[in-house]
């Protein structure tokens, strides 16, 4: 007899709606499609768990849980985004009394082995825990900024659309709820997952990086929004740290700290991120060739250009352009 793989979702109140779904739909539909395997993994037993024993999503829906502390001892625990979507509503979301709980009890849950994992602004609430101090993780791209000045002991990638840790694994933005749940299922059936990924069309995706838009990420701090209105006015020209400073009105000291703070990133690094950024419009937009998209944006040649766009999408020219032409 093959034992049920128990996984509850903690709901708070004000849930996402759309990520509580992606978490359900995906499981459930695992469920459904692993009897077509010839050898099929333990079936998932499914619970929405809340710490309060009213729940509603932050569309109004009433969400029937059962209460956590009469939940069966989870194999695995997922936590979906809260509604809240921008960081000042997230923050006050966050000091609520039933966060603090949620809090409590994930620690409960992980110190009798249960896996944890988060999407969106859910990974917020698994923060709160304190669980994922010294840990990798990632989360909504443009919650970076707040996620990075709330929890500085957690190394924040929030390039990446999946990220797993020792005994937690935390996702990106919206729809990487589906990467969230399908991550699970590739631990116990690889071919499930495929399957499961083919009926819901979803392909392959390990960066949230060609989404993120970097001006939306500057506005979380003056000085870095001075950096980023220089930048974008010579990024065909050479880099230099000292004109960066003076223009954002700042030393160079202080202004590579408050990037690295607000970022993540060295001004350099975030320099590149907005060649990058321009590079990709003018391939979906224009018709010039590489080496001339190259010059516009401040590379020597084509093949730097074809180089950085590897490294930092993980995709090609031809990815770009092909878009477009479809």
């Amino acid at each position: 007899m093959i034992l049920a793989m128990k996984i509850h979702l903690l709901v708070s109140d004000g849930v996402f709606d759309l990520g509580l779904a992606a978490l359900t739909d995906t499981l459930s539909l695992a469920n459904a499609l692993a009897v077509s395997l010839p050898q099929p993994p333990a079936p998932i037993d499914l619970a929405l768990v809340g710490v309060r024993r009213h729940v509603r999503t932050a569309q109004g829906l009433t969400v029937p849980v059962v209460p956590a502390h009469r939940a069966p001892t989870p194999d695995v625990v997922f936590v979906p985004a809260l509604g809240d979507k921008m960081p000042e509503p997230l923050a006050e979301r966050l000091v609520r009394p039933d966060v603090a709980d949620a809090a409590a009890i994930l620690r409960q849950w992980s110190a009798t082995g249960a896996h944890l994992g988060a999407a969106c602004s859910g990974s917020f609430l698994l923060a709160e825990s304190g669980l994922l101090n010294e840990r990798r993780a990632t989360t909504s791209w443009w919650l970076g900024p707040m996620f990075r000045q709330r929890y500085p002991r957690v190394k924040l990638d929030e390039s990446r659309m999946l990220v797993n840790a020792d005994g937690f694994t935390t996702a990106g933005a919206a729809l990487a709820h589906v990467d969230l749940a399908l991550s699970m299922v590739r631990a116990s059936s690889p071919a499930l997952a495929a399957l499961v990924a083919r009926y819901l069309l979803v392909e392959a995706r390990g960066s949230q990086a060609e989404f993120i838009i970097p001006d939306h990420l500057a506005h979380a701090d003056p000085v870095v929004e001075r950096f980023e209105d220089w930048a974008r006015r010579h990024l065909a020209d050479g880099f230099s740290l000292s004109e960066a400073a003076k223009a954002a009105g700042t030393s160079e000291r202080t202004l590579a700290r408050r990037l690295h703070s607000v970022l993540g990133k060295t001004p350099l690094s975030y320099f590149q991120d907005l060649r990058v950024e321009r590079a990709v419009q003018l391939l979906r937009t224009g018709s010039g060739s590489v080496d001339q998209v190259a010059a516009q944006v401040g590379y020597a040649d084509g093949v730097t250009l074809r180089a950085l766009l590897r490294r930092k999408l993980g995709r090609g020219v031809k990815d770009f352009r092909e878009v477009e032409s479809k």
